[in-house]
């Protein structure tokens, strides 16, 4: 499971100890909520389905695929469905592919979401096998489904701009840079990352 309350905030007072302008930040928009998703292969399933749609299209296939394959949470169940029984819930012919791919490496064994590596790089280098799971998709697992403390999601957009807003940057700074930014943050940088999304959301709500 994913980081709690608690965890959140020891982490996040740690944070605006260390870094000033985290102590600003964490006055303006308040301590983040947690943000947890269940461990194992439904979540990793969900990632795939949801890539690039609407929450509301996301859940809507999600409904099919339950509705075709009796279990959508069974990886037997995707590896015996049919290329036509997976597009009739609304997979595209790609989507298709890397449902089975997730199937086939949990099924076979190679890909044990029970007993993923320890080191966080070597846990996304596993998951990134999958295809259709790219470092992005695997540091949120790691983050929401494992509630590992330290997962960075340099990549993420919105964690750019909250930190380029946090820091006080007049441009929003490049992954490598926000990558490099964070290592002053280390071991709290999972909980940096909910606080830059939470962060975010509060400026866009200001925006609005």
């Amino acid at each position: 499971m994913g980081l709690n309350a608690e965890q959140i905030g020891h982490a996040m007072d740690a944070l605006a100890a260390a870094e000033p302008a985290f102590a600003v930040a964490l006055a303006e928009a308040g301590y983040p909520a947690p943000r947890i998703s269940a461990r194992g292969y439904p979540t990793l399933l969900r990632t795939i389905v949801g890539q690039q749609v609407s929450v509301a299209s996301a859940e809507s296939v999600w409904r099919k695929l339950e509705a075709v394959l009796g279990d959508a949470t069974s990886p037997e169940a995707v590896a015996a469905a049919s290329d036509e029984e997976l597009r009739s819930a609304g997979l595209s012919r790609q989507k298709a592919s890397y449902a089975r791919s997730l199937a086939d490496e949990v099924t076979s064994g190679r890909l044990d979401l029970d007993h993923l590596p320890a080191d966080d790089e070597e846990a996304i280098a596993a998951l990134i096998r999958v295809k259709g799971i790219g470092r992005w998709s695997a540091e949120i697992y790691l983050l929401f489904a494992e509630g590992r403390t330290d997962i960075w999601p340099a990549g993420d957009l919105a964690v750019q701009i909250a930190v380029g807003r946090i820091l006080g940057h007049d441009t929003r700074p490049s992954e490598k840079r926000t990558r490099e930014l964070a290592e002053r943050w280390r071991p709290h940088r999972g909980a940096a990352a909910i606080f830059a999304w939470h962060h975010y959301q509060a400026g866009m709500k200001v925006i609005g």
